[in-house]
């Protein structure tokens, strides 16, 4: 791979996207390739292969998807299934057309079953019941994960899935009700101190643990499965779709979280869970070894990187 190489990011404006477009800039790449929104709707294949019709791409990466919270993903079942699979067949099949070097697909680690061993290895993809509040969004990933797995046999396309732990950084969704986890406790802890309430309300027990990467870690593994040499994944997959989980074996519990967002934003009042709502997943903690074997370590300590994250909504 070389820095003159064209690298089309999907969802560049997106949490996953920009943090990738930052760290391609700051290693040289001058031929990023990005499309707007506004102007093309990633769903729409025929659009999208005219766009690039006398375009070269040299490398994808599909951080463009759906993605949000345990109450957006229970809201809108319908539209984070046929939005994300709709995105994923367009983008795959114009890989294939392309006949794109390499394709990087981020999935999730919502693919794997509510109730399997921990630390969960990707072989456990499709081995049990997923978890009923975004069942819908990860139905869609694993159909697109198994479209990257016959793109990869019938037609040799190289393809790379990452399954990314719980996702957070500085341009996150920071909704109190569709984003995730971080920046939605953030945003209600940040209202409650604006408001000098003596109170938070937060949904669920907060007993569950959750493993978090920052954005810019998650941009570093893209990077480097962008730039991993072939003889090396096919000594350690064969001929085989490589699935790689990227986590940081870093846990805490969701109360912890919310202690830790209270204490860096100086608020003193109490922190009250809404135990009537669902918790989702207990424990979702991955198995990162296959891609720290072939290389890849993650640098951010979640206490700093969250602590940076609420630094930077402050300035």
């Amino acid at each position: 791979m070389k820095t003159s190489d064209r690298v089309f990011v999907a969802g560049h404006n997106g949490l996953v996207g920009s943090a990738v477009i930052d760290l391609l800039k700051k290693k040289g790449f001058k031929n990023l390739i990005t499309v707007e929104k506004k102007k093309i709707d990633l769903r729409n294949y025929n659009k999208l292969e005219y766009y690039f019709r006398k375009k070269k791409i040299d490398y994808m990466v599909m951080s463009a998807a759906r993605a949000g919270g345990i109450i957006a993903n229970s809201r809108n079942q319908k539209d984070f299934f046929l939005e994300n699979i709709e995105i994923q067949n367009s983008l795959l099949k114009l890989a294939l057309k392309k006949k794109i070097k390499r394709t990087i697909f981020l999935g999730t680690s919502c693919i794997y079953p509510k109730f399997t061993k921990i630390p969960i290895k990707e072989s456990s993809l499709l081995s049990g019941k997923l978890e009923k509040t975004n069942q819908c969004y990860a139905i869609a990933k694993i159909a697109g994960i198994k479209l990257c797995e016959a793109l990869k046999e019938d037609y040799k396309l190289d393809i790379i899935c990452l399954m990314p732990t719980n996702v957070y950084g500085n341009n996150d969704n920071f909704n109190k009700v569709n984003g995730h986890v971080i920046p939605a406790i953030i945003t209600k802890v940040e209202e409650a101190k604006r408001e000098k309430k003596k109170k938070v309300n937060l949904l669920g027990t907060g007993k569950p643990l959750r493993e978090f990467i920052h954005a810019e870690d998650l941009a570093s593994a893209i990077l480097f499965s962008l730039k991993i040499k072939k003889k090396i994944i096919q000594k350690q997959f064969g001929y085989k779709l490589p699935i790689l989980n990227v986590g940081t074996n870093q846990e805490f519990t969701i109360k912890k979280l919310a202690e830790l967002i209270s204490k860096y934003l100086s608020f003193n009042g109490k922190i009250l869970f809404d135990k009537k709502s669902p918790d989702g997943t207990f424990r979702k903690k991955l198995d990162s070894s296959l891609i720290n074997k072939l290389g890849w370590l993650p640098n951010i300590h979640f206490k700093y990187g969250l602590k940076k994250v609420i630094e930077n909504r402050k300035n």
